[in-house]
């Protein structure tokens, strides 16, 4: 769906921080949403976590920075880390040009799923309300 110039798919979770979940198969993979990039602009650095990593929802686990912004990188759901997108180290910029695809930041191996998608953003009216508020919020005058 399409809110206000942010493209928001409806088959993803989101958490409050702006990043996105998709369940695929027994992994979850994790992105940045189109608002945090384009509320950022054009990254210039992401702290990759390691494979092998613990990540806890809703809790940092790494950072990202644009020429104007710095921020941390959240867990939509609880695991451990089993892969990283090495391609980011070479280009950060993938986040800008695909948020939903080549630019995916990490994929956990769940050890909560059930019960964690339940915290989080994934009915289409809930993500509406949650992204209007949001572009509100942050509306620069």
């Amino acid at each position: 769906m399409n809110i206000q110039g942010y493209e928001i798919p409806d088959d993803l979770y989101y958490e409050k921080n702006h990043y996105w979940a998709r369940v695929e198969g027994d992994l979850v993979v994790v992105g940045a949403t189109d608002y945090t990039q384009k509320a950022a602009g054009e990254f210039v650095y992401v702290e990759l976590p390691y494979e092998g990593d613990k990540v806890e929802q809703g809790k940092a686990f790494a950072t990202i920075e644009s020429g104007k912004w710095t921020g941390r990188i959240y867990a939509p759901v609880s695991g451990e880390i089993v892969e990283v997108n090495e391609d980011l180290e070479d280009d950060y910029t993938l986040i800008n040009q695909d948020s939903y695809g080549e630019g995916w930041i990490v994929k956990i191996k769940p050890s909560n799923l059930e019960t964690e998608l339940k915290n989080l953003l994934h009915e289409k009216g809930e993500v509406e309300e949650w992204m209007k508020k949001e572009i509100d919020l942050h509306k620069v005058e």
